[in-house]
């Protein structure tokens, strides 16, 4: 067993966290190690008695260095990932420091207290209904599981069935209506709530991939009566950053009685955003809505806010109690009443902490600048011969994709895979811009989602010029391989 030096331990992990962030926008935004080479920095010997801890806080630094993700660095496109702020870096350290369990008011009352000051903002800077309740999880896909356990509890309680003392074994069938386009975390958490496949109406969509309002409007209207329903939305399409019609489907809600949850991961955010609030209209008459702190708001993983218009059924979709779980009529906030953990990290801090740095204004300069950017990088992008828009870039998602001449579409894959790869390969080989891919509208696209808060105009220009080279080397390599194809 070695002595530790407690304070020279965390001065060293500090000194280290302090140079990465410090070279966040010098480093590779790719890991540069392989699997092989990873594994070979972290599997190794368990010791029998312990590395003395400085030794171990070197070693952990020197294996994880090499597969770092780059998504805090301002060039960092790829999937819809926030760059954890500075601030919340400071009080997420502060978090681990103190140690708190939140689960409940009595074993954490700052925590607790946190995240009652922390939801009221929320609340304001969203600006949704002031009734509603917030559980601070790990982010969207916990928050759309709490959101949806509160609405399967609500909605059978409408139909005279408690959930609490009969189960889901005999219940009402619960129809849920729910987008093509869906985000998959939003269909595997109706799995785990058990809502199989046959329960599920899925609603064609658009080519921004917004719910067809008609067609939904139709199936609703083959619904009884007695039939507990519920329609789920997305504020802000994870291709496109499209905005389903909620003013639409509130009115269709509330004429069928059924429980309207949104979600909104990082689109929610526009409600912050006075230029952006228009693409939310209606948003604010959801009972539910699910959204991440760790992507627009840039609070350190793990972060995401389970926001329910009915408080009550939230605390009886989420409660747990128990004598040892002390609870006195003065104490605060019970946290464990608005999500399923008992035992859980302090996450409000670090909320509340971001929300102070940034203020109501700074987060909607920074959706306002992010939104820009997006526009900026599409009508940059638009004039290169080749290189395509497939979305209305009204948010901060930009689908790109490219065409040589030589992409025909096929049964096994996308149009223009082969050439969209082999860009993304070819910026993602620099390591200057990172970007990724994906499939939508029967396209292989590039994914732009300009989300890091320290993305700006300096940085977009960047990723033009790698995507103009890249496109450039990509059809200079492809035309010698049609002309040797032709000489063969």
């Amino acid at each position: 067993m070695h002595t530790t030096n407690h304070e020279s331990i965390l001065a060293d992990a500090l000194e280290l966290a302090q140079s990465y962030r410090n070279s966040k926008n010098a480093r590779a935004l790719k890991p540069t190690a392989s699997t092989a080479e990873l594994r070979a920095g972290f599997d190794i010997e368990l010791p029998v008695q312990g590395r003395p801890a400085k030794q171990v806080i070197k070693l952990l630094d020197k294996a994880a260095k090499p597969g770092l993700q780059g998504n805090s660095n301002a060039n960092f496109y790829g999937w819809v990932m926030g760059a954890s702020s500075e601030v919340g870096i400071a009080a997420d350290i502060l978090t681990s420091a103190w140690g708190q369990n939140a689960g409940i008011y009595q074993t954490a009352p700052s925590a607790a207290i946190a995240e009652e000051a922390a939801s009221r903002w929320l609340l304001e800077l969203l600006d949704l209904p002031r009734e509603s309740t917030i559980g601070f999880t790990t982010g969207a896909t916990m928050a759309s599981f709490i959101s949806l356990a509160a609405a399967r509890y609500e909605v059978l309680r409408r139909q005279g069935w408690s959930l609490h003392e009969d189960g889901l074994i005999g219940a009402p069938s619960i129809k849920v209506f729910v987008s093509a386009e869906a985000h998959a975390s939003v269909l595997a958490v109706l799995q785990y709530l058990g809502f199989g496949s046959r329960n599920l109406i899925r609603i064609p969509t658009d080519a921004q991939g917004r719910i067809h309002i008609a067609t939904l409007a139709t199936e609703m209207s083959l619904l009884d009566a007695n039939t507990p329903a519920i329609v789920i939305a997305q504020a802000g399409h994870i291709n496109s950053g499209a905005f389903d019609d909620a003013d639409k489907i509130a009115d269709l809600a509330q004429q069928h009685n059924a429980w309207f949850h949104i979600d909104g991961a990082f689109g929610l955010w526009a409600r912050s955003s006075s230029n952006y609030k228009a693409l939310t209209t209606g948003i604010d008459r959801a009972d539910s809505w699910a959204v991440d702190g760790h992507k627009w708001l840039q609070v350190p993983y793990d972060s995401g806010y389970a926001i329910v218009r009915n408080g009550t059924a939230h605390r009886h979709a989420m409660s747990i109690s128990a004598s040892y779980l002390n609870r006195n009529e003065d104490d605060g906030r019970n946290p464990s009443e608005y999500g399923p953990e008992l035992s859980r990290r302090a996450r409000g801090f670090t909320t509340w902490a971001v929300l102070q740095s940034l203020g109501s204004e700074g987060v909607g300069n920074m959706i306002d600048r992010h939104c820009a950017c997006a526009k900026q990088l599409a009508k940059k992008i638009t004039s290169i011969k080749g290189v395509n828009v497939l979305n209305d870039v009204d948010l901060n998602q930009v689908a790109i994709t490219f065409d040589d001449g030589y992409n025909l579409p096929s049964y096994e894959k996308s149009k223009n895979a082969d050439a969209t790869n082999a860009v993304i390969d070819h910026i993602q080989q620099q390591n200057q811009c990172f970007v990724s891919g994906a499939d939508w509208q029967g396209y292989r696209i590039m994914r732009v989602s300009v989300i890091s808060d320290q993305t700006g105009p300096e940085n977009i220009e960047q990723l033009v010029n790698a995507i103009r080279q890249a496109w450039s080397a990509v059809l200079s390599q492809r035309a010698e391989h049609m002309a040797l194809a032709k000489c063969g």
